[in-house]
């Protein structure tokens, strides 16, 4: 028996009743694990040819298990206990959900907020830092190194004994980090980015940090082949077509936890899911909630499917619990994380053929890439005059002529929330600010949803960039986007180069809103001309707003 659990109702499981058979019939499940680049039409093969690696991970990465603990155990004799971790998208999301779930403290630094950065700057002693990019260009872990790198010599402290290069064999970074003497631990290449949680990217800080990655291995193996069967209880191919199935196609996947065990399951999925699969004016928009009371799901829109991340053994119904909506669509999801890993990999793959797009390309994660690297060029300084300015808070608005005569930070809420579809649109707040210094203000995301009557998702920038970024661009043209931007307490430069961590995060962010509004989408601006301030502002504006306040 599977330890594995997709239980739907509702619209979920017609649509696992209708989907199903068709990718059993195209006999899906086996033709990926043979790595099939043909699964997903000719469009997408040269792509898939050189993605599809992860069905093979929970028995090929065996061999780090020996490495990561040898070098664990030289590191622990030194006195260095402390991890850091280095990366963007893939590279920090998984090892985040694998050592939160395990217990183990690891410090995920996947920010260029000069704050942010700062403050993981510490300890340096104890401290050893794993620095991943599968490209080995990746400007924000690039410049993570050179600030460790800086620290770490400052201190007398030689840092090719204290950073681990985990990069795709070949790139620029493996060369150089080679022939400077730091440690390299190659990835599989032919594994992207969102997909390779087992691979070193996943395996090589978690080990470090402490975590049994042999036992996360062996649960993801032992339901390789039930994920791999070409058969109607496929627990993969059925959480596939509950996504990307239903009819009309329930394009927001609301994610909750449910007792799971998992710690920030969720976030991990959200990349794998919205960088998957928004692009072609399509895709399943995955949203993050808190809880049961969240709207969300305590009263789901007709575009909703809700997905409980449940505890082992909770599932074992033929349906969920009684929905509260006659028209409702419901999945529950458990098992243990290495295979759950494993299954979600499988279930977007299989979304992606429902859905008709490449599930391993992100044609718009690069264009803001480049914007942001132009605004970077050109200088800051040239940035637009605000529209308006209300208290500490400057007011900006792009993506059409929509913000009106609105010199208020409310006014201009409404205009945007104004441009919003109340069938089929979301709201999505992108806050460029210290995710765990202004972690407080994610709590305004259920008040958004309540306030609109629409899905909301609340993402952290430049986080966010490596995963729903990608669904905000390529995705239909639904959303309403809500930036927040800061200026930092105090700046940091980034040793080697003419920008600072300031004006990088800042070049990130305007270009992404530039990005977003060269598609048509409606971008509201608000940048915090001090940071505690407005805040504080912008919190009580939010909170304010009529009809937030949480319904019994």
């Amino acid at each position: 028996m599977s330890a594995l659990g997709v239980v739907a109702s509702g619209a979920a499981a017609d649509a696992i009743a209708s989907k199903v058979p068709e990718l059993v019939e195209a006999q899906f499940a086996s033709h990926l694990f043979a790595q099939d680049a043909t699964l997903w039409g000719p469009d997408a093969e040269s792509e898939a040819a050189i993605r599809l690696s992860w069905v093979n991970l929970p028995r090929s990465s065996r061999p780090l298990v020996g490495e990561v603990a040898a070098l664990r155990d030289q590191l622990r004799a030194e006195g260095v206990d402390r991890v850091v971790l280095c990366g963007m998208g893939g590279s920090s999301l998984a090892p985040e959900v694998i050592c939160a779930t395990a217990g183990v403290d690891l410090v995920v630094l996947d920010s260029s907020q000069p704050d942010m950065v700062r403050d993981a700057i510490t300890d340096l002693e104890r401290t050893v830092v794993v620095v991943s990019s599968k490209s080995g260009s990746t400007v924000e872990t690039d410049s993570q190194r050179r600030a460790f790198q800086a620290a770490f010599s400052e201190k007398g402290i030689d840092p090719t004994t204290r950073i681990v290069v985990v990069t795709d064999p070949g790139s620029p970074l493996d060369e150089q980090s080679r022939a400077d003497g730091y440690r390299v631990v190659n990835a599989d290449p032919n594994v992207g980015g969102r997909y390779s949680a087992l691979t070193a990217f996943g395996l090589v800080p978690s080990g470090l940090a402490g975590v049994d990655i042999e036992s996360l291995l062996d649960d993801a193996e032992a339901v390789a082949d039930v994920l791999s069967a070409d058969d109607d209880a496929n627990p993969g191919l059925r959480l596939g077509a509950a996504m990307a199935g239903t009819d009309p196609l329930r394009d927001k996947l609301v994610l909750v936890d449910a007792g799971s065990g998992i710690v920030g399951f969720a976030d991990w999925a959200e990349q794998l899911i919205a960088e998957s699969t928004g692009k072609q004016g399509t895709g399943i928009l995955p949203v993050v909630v808190g809880g049961e009371d969240d709207p969300e799901v305590a009263r789901p829109a007709a575009d909703v499917t809700v997905v409980r991340l449940v505890g082992e053994g909770d599932d074992d119904s033929d349906s969920p619990g009684e929905p509260v909506h006659a028209d409702h669509s419901t999945v529950e999801v458990s098992g243990p994380l290495g295979a759950q890993l494993l299954l979600w990999e499988v279930a977007t793959a299989a979304a992606g053929r429902l859905l008709g797009i490449d599930p391993f390309d992100q044609p718009d994660v690069e264009s803001a890439k480049k914007a942001a690297r132009t605004l970077l060029d050109q200088g800051m300084g040239s940035a637009d005059a605000p529209a308006a300015t209300d208290g500490a808070i400057e007011i900006r608005a792009l993506g059409g002529d929509w913000l009106g005569g609105a010199t208020t930070v409310p006014d201009a809420l409404a205009a945007l929330f104004g441009q919003l579809d109340a069938q089929r649109g979301y709201v999505a707040v992108m806050a460029y600010l210290d995710r765990l210094a202004d972690a407080d203000l994610a709590s305004v995301r259920p008040v958004l949803a309540r306030h609109t009557g629409r899905p909301t998702t609340f993402g952290w920038g430049p986080r966010f960039l490596h995963s729903t970024g990608q669904f905000h661009k390529g995705g239909p043209a639904t959303g309403v986007y809500l930036q927040v931007t800061t200026e930092p307490h105090e700046d940091l430069a980034v040793p080697g180069r003419e920008f600072s961590f300031g004006d990088f995060v800042a070049a990130q962010a305007a270009g992404d809103a530039q990005v977003l509004a060269e598609h048509g989408r409606p971008v509201l601006r608000l940048h915090l001309t001090d940071h505690d301030a407005g805040l504080t502002q912008l919190s009580a504006v939010l909170r304010g707003l009529p009809g937030a306040e949480a319904t019994a």
